[in-house]
């Protein structure tokens, strides 16, 4: 499992999640204590908005801790709307184009979670990407796949019913084509305005999820494990919900994968 953080607030030091923390992007880079893999090192990444639309990106295969740029760049680095990750491979090579986050226009996106039997329904869920997606897609993980699904599906306009609607076709695909289906998923996505964030999970064993207020008053960060030991300042995200970060501060909704984009492809042969 990967280990991730995001803010939007008044701009801030991208060091204040990733690098100065007590329990900070880097600590958990080394040992997470939320997740089933404590030690998260095929690589790392940042995304961050400022005065253009699209996101600037620094990603590497390092682990977080021992890339002497990362702190540099967080030190430097003011956002009032960034997203960091760090790596625990399930699916794709470590390699820089398999790093979170990732980008499309003004969009970015990373994730922490598997899809199960994603060798076997990839094919599939490429055929679904129109060529101005499918040429976006430079890795393999199923992480990107899905980012790029929720675009075609149209993220730009609505931006949670999308990722409900990939979700929900990716679950029906799997069940469709294995006979069992089962996504673990947080993740947290940004047109560079609002801050989306979603916990969603097949079983009752749904990545975790956190909330907090951070920097100047309204600002807010949503974390897969907290930055510190005081517990007073986190909430717990639910399975099942989705974050919305934006002007009005930070609101809560039910979330739910939504299987009206299944197509009917063909079953594999024996």
């Amino acid at each position: 499992m990967c280990r991730w953080a995001a803010y939007r607030g008044e701009p801030l030091f991208i060091e204040e999640l990733v690098s100065s923390p007590a329990h900070s992007l880097i600590e958990q880079s080394v040992c997470a204590t939320r997740a089933r893999t404590s030690t998260n090192a095929d690589g790392f990444g940042l995304a961050w908005y400022g005065d253009r639309a699209e996101p600037g990106r620094f990603r590497d295969v390092l682990p977080a801790w021992s890339d002497c740029n990362l702190k540099s760049i967080a030190r430097q680095i003011r956002s009032r709307l960034f997203l960091a990750h760090v790596r625990a491979a399930t699916h794709g090579a470590t390699r820089r184009d398999n790093c979170h986050p990732f980008v499309f226009e003004n969009w970015s996106f990373m994730h922490n979670g598997q899809i199960d039997h994603f060798d076997r329904i990839r094919r599939s869920m490429e055929q679904m990407l129109d060529d101005r997606h499918f040429g976006a897609r430079h890795g393999t993980t199923d992480s990107e796949m899905l980012f790029l699904l929720a675009m075609q599906f149209g993220m730009q306009e609505r931006p949670l019913a999308a990722m409900a609607e990939a979700i929900g076709f990716v679950e029906g695909l799997s069940l469709h084509m294995t006979g069992e289906t089962r996504v673990r998923f947080t993740a947290a996505f940004s047109d560079g305005e609002t801050l989306y964030a979603v916990r969603y999970s097949t079983d009752e064993f749904a990545p975790t999820l956190y909330a907090g207020p951070m920097g100047p008053a309204g600002g807010y960060c949503i974390v897969s494990e907290p930055l510190d030991d005081n517990s007073e300042s986190w909430v717990e995200i639910p399975a099942g919900s989705a974050v919305i970060l934006g002007q009005d501060g930070l609101n809560i909704a039910d979330f739910q994968p939504d299987g009206a984009r299944l197509a009917t492809p063909q079953r594999e042969m024996a």
